[in-house]
């Protein structure tokens, strides 16, 4: 089949959101290894499209297929693919926190602490490139780092390969996602395209903001919106409307000494990079607290907070953060707008 199906995503009118998320939870139910498949023989290419979304870019041998996705997601939810056996990539990415964990810091098998926080999954399909510190450049290499990561799963990715080829579900799944055997390629591309296929785009904010629904947001919420966008607060600097985020790398004051360096890792050149992290998505950020690159933020108070106290002294902080004066009302207004940024219909479609 070489036709492209597309599925246009809006938000106007909500009628066209909820058969697309109905699309969406079709496409993306779990594969479990004892559920009868029910795919075509041949993959069927789709199109995402949210209107007010810059367009998905997906290079060829990348696109998404209903076949990829239920391979990919089958390895999302399956601790096959940790040394131990004893936890999984969901581990670390819970769907009811919008695919993060809820900890200050990721913990692996055996209990092993990393030292950063478990961000959000949604969206990655438009971030051009991955870790906070951008050390990968695309999805098919960066989930091979959490496989390998002794202080996450702990499996050589050669390991990986052999046992999931063993199975013979997940070979033929494989088969009819890709028309190949499970290898490095086909692995990492299934749990890419599994990835790509998250997207959160139907929150309050969305259908006030892009759909003309003026009763989505509450007064408070569109005050809050209003402080977002303000001169003062200027949060739009770098939480770039609609998908939040600008995905530069910036050294936000959180520390006068890091112990964790950051764009630095990757670029070898602290005297420019240090203490340098992308900025994050805020999509969905009130189910993906605590903050901040290694969770050392409990709440959203504690982050409007250090931002108005204007951060530390380190000589690479960001020139934007300036600090502001906020009242007690103008932070409750501004969390609250924050609040409306969750979206509670797309995660659903995820659910194993």
């Amino acid at each position: 089949m070489d036709t492209k199906s597309k599925i246009e995503i809006g938000a106007f009118p909500i009628a066209k959101i909820l058969v697309a998320m109905g699309m969406l939870f079709f496409l993306t139910q779990a594969c479990q290894p004892d559920t009868e498949l029910n795919i075509q023989s041949e993959p069927s290419p789709l199109l995402i499209s949210i209107n007010h979304f810059p367009e998905m870019s997906l290079e060829e041998g990348k696109e998404l297929t209903e076949e990829a996705i239920a391979a990919g997601k089958a390895l999302f939810f399956d601790p096959i693919l940790s040394r131990n056996r004893d936890l999984s990539c969901s581990s670390c990415h819970l769907t009811h926190l919008a695919f993060s964990d809820g900890r200050a810091v990721a913990i692996g098998t055996e209990g092993r602490l990393h030292n950063r926080n478990s961000p959000t999954l949604f969206n990655v399909a438009w971030q051009p490139y991955l870790f906070m510190d951008g050390g990968n450049p695309t999805l098919e290499s960066q989930v091979i780092g959490p496989i390998e990561e002794h202080r996450e799963m702990d499996l050589p990715y050669s390991e990986a390969i052999t046992r999931v080829a063993a199975v013979d579900y997940y070979q033929e799944l494989f088969q009819r996602a890709f028309k190949e055997d499970v290898n490095p390629k086909t692995l990492a591309l299934a749990l890419a395209t599994y990835e790509r296929a998250l997207v959160s785009f139907n929150s309050p904010f969305d259908r006030y903001e892009y759909a003309g629904d003026a009763s989505a947001l509450s007064p408070a919420q569109k005050r809050g919106l209003a402080l977002f966008k303000s001169a003062e607060l200027n949060c739009v600097a770098c939480h770039v409307l609609p998908l939040t985020t600008d995905f530069s790398f910036q050294n936000n004051g959180l520390y006068e000494v890091y112990e964790d360096p950051g764009r630095a890792r990757v670029t070898n050149n602290i005297p420019e990079h240090e203490g340098q992290f992308k900025v994050a998505t805020l999509r969905n950020i009130a189910l993906t607290g605590p903050y901040m690159h290694d969770g050392s933020l409990g709440s959203l108070e504690e982050v409007v907070d250090h931002y108005a106290s204007g951060g530390s002294n380190h000589r690479l902080k960001s020139s934007l953060i300036t600090g502001f004066s906020i009242s007690a009302q103008e932070k409750a207004d501004l969390i609250s707008f924050l609040e409306a940024l969750t979206d509670t219909t797309s995660y659903k479609a995820y659910m194993p």
